[in-house]
């Protein structure tokens, strides 16, 4: 009899990955607010761009992603040599997967950290490890307790993915000093451009030869549909992660229109000021109503409901005004739905709906 073909220990633990619903049966204009897109689309500039690239569809693009690089480091004031570019921040993440950790080894995330962090860490057959947060927020103390001689990897997601919350930047100093020193901590920072004077990692990278921060085109930028991320890391590690990256990662058309949609300042500026606006706005009519938000760090908040039952109901109420937000209990939240933050119609529509679940009544006003 021939051998059973079988996958790498790992592969068939991990559970398949469940994006936000994007669709109503059945029904026309919906509002979608469970994937945190941005409600403001993309830059006119980064249109362009894509557009423009359709002329040379027949050329191999360059595998350096120099330009891009180079754009990067003088956006955000950093070494381009040390930048690599990924299929999103996602692709980077899987990189530094693939680099540190296997069998044998263990993988750190948070209680209610990014779903994709125990995947990739079965897939390259490491043990994943979750550890608790407090309320909702990250716990230093207790990733570092939970660290091992096994320990490689920390996921850390900050600002928070479904939670919203942010541990300061004194905190996440002090979880990368303690940790074993083989581990290395990896700030996935996808919300940071939504957390006015944070820099996601960058001066922890530059003073640390244990830390690599990642980011992505999808929230601020709008380029979800394009898959493009990016991480900042000591060049010991980045040489490491080019060495597994396929040199023809990213495309032309990704490469350019990132370029040009990082370049346009102004889209960028004028979407960080109406999500803080409208993100201020709603989690404060919904702590008036009854449902609990904390503060938000991102463009989504994280409403919080008596039980899940309530969520459900909720929800379906929700999808009865063809409104789409994103129920969380895959992430231990139960009782919580996720509700991107859009524009003042969306965030008003959404809201209203809300109250008239709750039988409650909204003060209009933008304070």
């Amino acid at each position: 009899m021939a051998p059973k073909i079988e996958p790498q220990p790992g592969i068939m633990d991990i559970a398949l990955y469940q994006g936000g619903q994007s669709a109503l049966p059945g029904q026309g204009d919906v509002l979608k607010l469970s994937s945190n897109e941005n409600h403001y689309g993309f830059s006119d500039k980064a249109r362009e761009a894509f557009q423009k690239s359709a002329r040379t569809l027949n050329r191999y693009p360059g595998t350096d992603h120099g330009a891009l690089r180079t754009a990067i480091g003088e956006i955000h004031g950093i070494d381009p040599d040390r930048v690599i570019c990924g299929v999103g921040s996602d692709e980077v993440l899987q990189f530094v997967a693939q680099a540190y950790a296997g069998p044998g080894t263990e993988v750190i995330h948070t209680q209610h950290g990014f779903a994709m962090y125990p995947i990739l860490a079965r897939a390259v057959g490491a043990t994943p490890v979750a550890v608790p947060e407090v309320d909702r927020t990250v716990d230093v103390d207790a990733i570092l307790r939970a660290c091992t001689a096994k320990t490689r990897i920390v996921f850390l997601t900050n600002p928070g993915n479904p939670t919203g919350t942010m541990l300061p930047e004194e905190e996440v100093a002090r979880l990368a000093e303690g940790l074993p020193p083989r581990a290395i901590l990896v700030i996935d920072s996808a919300y940071v451009e939504f957390a006015e004077g944070r820099d996601g990692g960058i001066a922890l990278v530059e003073a640390r030869e244990n830390v690599v921060m990642t980011r992505t085109f999808s929230k601020l930028y709008g380029l979800g549909g394009l898959r493009i991320g990016w991480g900042y890391g000591p060049q010991t590690i980045i040489d490491v992660l080019n060495r597994i990256r396929q040199p023809f990662n990213l495309s032309d058309t990704q490469l350019v229109t990132a370029e040009a949609a990082l370049r346009d300042r102004d889209f960028a500026e004028r979407c960080v000021h109406e999500n803080a606006k409208w993100r201020a706005w709603m989690a404060g009519r919904l702590n008036e109503i009854g449902v609990d938000c904390d503060p938000s760090f991102t463009n989504f908040v994280l409403a919080r409901f008596e039980n899940e039952d309530e969520a459900l109901a909720c929800d379906a109420h929700l999808k009865s005004q063809r409104i789409i937000v994103r129920h969380v209990a895959n992430y231990g939240l139960p009782h919580c739905l996720r509700i991107t933050v859009g524009d003042e119609s969306a965030c008003r529509r959404v809201v209203h709906a809300i109250a008239q679940f709750k039988g409650a009544r909204v003060k209009e006003a933008v304070e």
